[in-house]
């Protein structure tokens, strides 16, 4: 993997939450942060990085996706056992899941209410409530 000049912008994001900058971290955090926000899997993620010269392995990826959804920099959205995407909007807002392509979809946090939460069990509080909206095509 070519060591590159990590872009000030990117560089002082992965510094401001405590992250080294190792080869692999920068050259990841192009391919996710230079452009919209996005939803993508690691698998995704690691064809984008191959398809760029980038050499990292899937095991890399993964982990490099892992510390940037603890240090807080993606979110990690869960849609069934064994499948996430990581997603590089953190802002308060919900999912659309296209349950034939797969595809995630934002919803603003403002456009979901959410009724009738239960009390957290003891010793614990909500840390944040998310809503994945399983859509399918008419007849499917």
């Amino acid at each position: 993997m070519q060591m590159q000049r990590a872009p000030p912008h990117l560089a002082e994001r992965l510094r401001t939450v405590g992250l080294r900058l190792t080869r692999p971290r920068l050259a990841l955090s192009h391919l996710l942060f230079d452009g919209d926000d996005r939803h993508i899997t690691a698998e995704q993620l690691h064809e984008e990085a191959t398809a760029a010269s980038i050499s990292v392995s899937l095991a890399t990826v993964y982990n490099v996706l892992h510390q940037f959804t603890a240090a807080g920099l993606l979110r990690e959205v869960v849609v069934e056992p064994g499948r996430s995407y990581f997603d590089t909007n953190i802002d308060d807002h919900h999912h659309f899941f296209c349950e034939a392509s797969g595809a995630l979809q934002d919803i603003a946090g403002r456009d979901v209410a959410v009724s009738g939460i239960p009390l957290p069990p003891a010793g614990t509080e909500i840390s944040r409530i998310e809503v994945i909206v399983r859509v399918r095509a008419y007849g499917d």
